[in-house]
């Protein structure tokens, strides 16, 4: 089995091979070795589209050279490019880039592309895959779970743990029982010492039970990154999680991000995300954010 990273690249690469060549989920699940399920979950935790969106994408911006720059019949090019019937293409074609493949022909209209995708070397986290910033707006959101004041040194790992282990069943009117929310608040660099909740999110707060706390992630302008690792949910460890601050400070003292306005406010407060359910036995996935504010 690759590593995340490879794994991920491997795809990228096979999808501009396979242009021609119907290339699909289908194929190349089977040739990784795991189920087309958890390929379509993982491309779209990864890149933030669906694998199916992004083949029709790159195949018709492939089949554009063919349309403009020779005089193939348009029904020629949409078989070459794997589609069943010309109408598909068309069809597929002005929903892409808003006009049809003729009136291109015609007018010569310049139209946006979707590029190939690409990880470069800030996304390479040992093996394991790392994303973003992306900057998103999380709304307000409520969670029960149990209050640590705790240092660097302490083990968040075995906390963590234990609430998913033992008492989060404890938990009534959660939003979605799989769904792990681990808060941090008021980090002192002083002292290395904070405030940390492993958590579930619910509904509202009632029926509290008693020695857990309750919490409110107020609206907030994020910064987002995303984490795969080829290991389970409940190994993230110091290790993992010291190498994703270490990345996050590199993106954040670099000028060509999405950060480049922005201040992260991770002192303050920042929360982890891990939707069990997209755990299949091979790889992790992990959402982490911070609010973030403009930089005066």
């Amino acid at each position: 089995m690759l590593k995340p990273y490879n794994l991920l690249e491997n795809i990228l690469i096979d999808i501009e091979k396979g242009i021609k060549n119907n290339v699909n989920a289908s194929g190349l699940s089977k040739k990784y070795g795991f189920s087309e399920g958890h390929l379509r979950r993982l491309f779209s935790f990864a890149f933030k589209q669906s694998i199916a969106a992004y083949i029709r994408s790159r195949t018709l911006a492939a089949s554009l050279n063919d349309l403009v720059e020779t005089d193939t019949n348009i029904i020629e090019i949409a078989d070459e490019y794997g589609f069943e019937y010309e109408q598909s293409y068309i069809r597929a074609f002005k929903r892409e880039f808003g006009i049809t493949p003729g009136d291109l022909r015609k007018t010569g209209k310049i139209i946006k592309i979707k590029p190939p995708l690409h990880l470069f070397a800030e996304n390479k986290l040992g093996d394991n895959v790392f994303f973003g910033p992306d900057i998103v707006m999380v709304p307000q959101f409520h969670v029960i779970g149990t209050y640590h004041h705790m240092s660097l040194s302490d083990s968040r790992n075995v906390i963590a743990k234990q609430f998913w282990n033992n008492e989060r069943m404890l938990i009534k009117s959660t939003v979605d029982p799989q769904v792990f929310i681990g808060i941090t608040r008021n980090f002192d660099r002083k002292t290395g010492m904070s405030e940390y909740i492993p958590s579930l999110q619910v509904k509202n707060f009632k029926n509290i039970p008693q020695g857990f706390c309750k919490d409110t992630f107020e609206t907030s302008l994020c910064a987002r990154f995303r984490y795969i690792g080829q290991h389970h949910y409940s190994d993230i460890d110091s290790n993992v999680v010291g190498s994703m601050y270490s990345a996050i400070n590199v993106i954040n003292k670099s000028s060509y991000n999405n950060l480049v306005k922005y201040e992260l406010l991770i002192d303050k407060v920042c929360f982890e995300k891990i939707d069990t359910k997209l755990y299949d036995g091979t790889f992790c996935q992990m959402e982490w954010y911070t609010p973030v504010c403009e930089k005066q």
